[in-house]
């Protein structure tokens, strides 16, 4: 089997892999949130208490609409919770919005990660619009330069994919040890929302995959032509 020919082969495993975490995490929400926690608590109300315990009483929670659309805004400062995430008192509800609470500590502490993240978006955000028309058009007139160029621009994604996971992690495990320690969730509670965390990050794990095997492939093709 040829490099290249190998190269896809890995790129539609990992593709697959990433079809079947998006599957994980909806079916894993949807399961543990028929489980209500046992101290009654929402989403809205484990996000407001571990606010307020590290002194970020000035940052607000938004109900959003969508499924799974919950996230930390590091510009306006803002914790939006998707509704069922929001109203609900569901093991899965106080998972979500604890882990994007998460990602407020981080910004608050200076988390290193995350600030390298937001750095760096504005130069991603402009490689990665660019990457595809100049790989597209570098193969298309097997203009090798562009490929290259546009190989550095992906490059880039590939790099703020990846620096996205420990930032990932790092969230769910301080939301996993303040949820303990504070009494958010019993201990039998722990098995639920290890499932939703691990859940949802290994969608950002088969992303960066995907990438990754994408860059190598690109890499090859343009070695293969040099």
């Amino acid at each position: 089997m040829s490099f290249n020919n190998g190269m896809f082969v890995l790129i539609i495993v990992a593709f697959v892999l990433s079809l079947w975490a998006q599957f994980r995490v909806k079916s894993t929400f949807n399961r543990w949130s028929d489980v209500k926690n046992l101290n009654g608590m929402t989403g809205y109300d484990a996000a407001r208490h571990m606010l307020d315990s590290n002194g970020l009483h000035d940052v607000p929670i938004e109900p959003v609409r969508g499924a799974l659309s919950d996230h930390y805004d590091p510009i306006n400062r803002v914790v939006r919770l998707s509704e069922p995430v929001y109203y609900e008192n569901s093991i899965s509800a106080v998972s979500v919005a604890c882990h994007e609470v998460g990602h407020a500590i981080q910004h608050k502490e200076s988390y290193p990660m995350l600030a390298l993240r937001h750095r760096i978006f504005p130069i991603v955000n402009f490689a990665s619009g660019l990457a595809p028309f100049l790989l597209i058009a570098g193969f298309i007139f097997n203009a090798m330069n562009l490929v290259g160029i546009g190989i550095i621009f992906f490059s880039v994604t590939v790099a703020f994919q990846l620096i996205t996971l420990p930032v990932e992690f790092n969230a769910s495990n301080r939301a996993r040890e303040i949820m303990v320690s504070e009494g958010y969730i019993r201990n039998e509670e722990e098995r639920g929302v290890a499932k939703v965390l691990n859940a949802a990050a290994l969608t950002y794990v088969a992303a960066a995959l995907i990438s990754l095997l994408e860059l190598v492939r690109y890499i090859g093709i343009f070695n293969s032509r040099d």
